[in-house]
């Protein structure tokens, strides 16, 4: 299978620290690898509402949505590019994963079943140098993906606060350059062993 990477930028700046990251990393992939960008800020999802359980719910109409729902279902792999906000994911990355539990019971999409097997990756930037500060945006993916029976690829972390600042991160630098290229285990909740 093609790989396809769908990369979405959840920040609410453009050409943020995450964002020159998560390109740089990019860079090294191979060019037979297709890479699709969204920024949510230019696609905003409305609120979610939970229809899950209402026996009348439909597809959405709004093209956002459907927009995301189909680059998602065609992405093998999927890179959530959020910068670190209060210690977890940017609310835009949070609603998207939200719309994740409308899409589980969507009509005619077997979401959970299309996704099992796929990889998700992160990529943050923190202005921190303790990267444990992450943890929980790195919970939230992991677990995420443990629950689809995805692979997890991990979250790439680079430090910068100001703009451009992620490309005075060497390490960073160095880490994604070969951050696509390793292999993405099955994730796996805590309690499993």
């Amino acid at each position: 299978m093609t790989r396809r990477f769908l990369f979405l930028i959840t920040g609410s700046r453009a050409d943020g620290n995450t964002e020159l990251l998560a390109r740089r990393a990019a860079e090294q992939l191979p060019e037979d690898v297709e890479q699709r960008w969204i920024s949510l800020a230019d696609h905003p999802l409305p609120d979610f509402e939970d229809l899950r359980h209402d026996p009348d719910r439909v597809r959405s109409a709004d093209p956002n949505v459907e927009l995301l729902l189909d680059a998602t279902l065609a992405a093998t792999d999927l890179v959530i590019v959020s910068p670190l906000y209060w210690y977890s994911l940017s609310a835009q990355a949070k609603r998207y994963l939200d719309y994740w539990s409308g899409w589980l019971r969507h009509p005619g999409v077997d979401f959970r079943a299309t996704m099992a097997g796929r990889t998700l990756w992160g990529v943050t930037a923190l202005a921190h140098r303790e990267t444990e500060v992450a943890d929980p945006l790195v919970g939230t993916l992991n677990h995420s993906t443990a629950y689809m029976g995805m692979r997890f690829g991990g979250v790439l972390l680079g430090n910068g606060s100001k703009p451009g600042d992620v490309l005075n991160d060497t390490e960073a630098l160095a880490r994604a350059k070969t951050f696509f290229a390793q292999e993405a285990p099955f994730a796996r909740f805590p309690y499993d062993s």
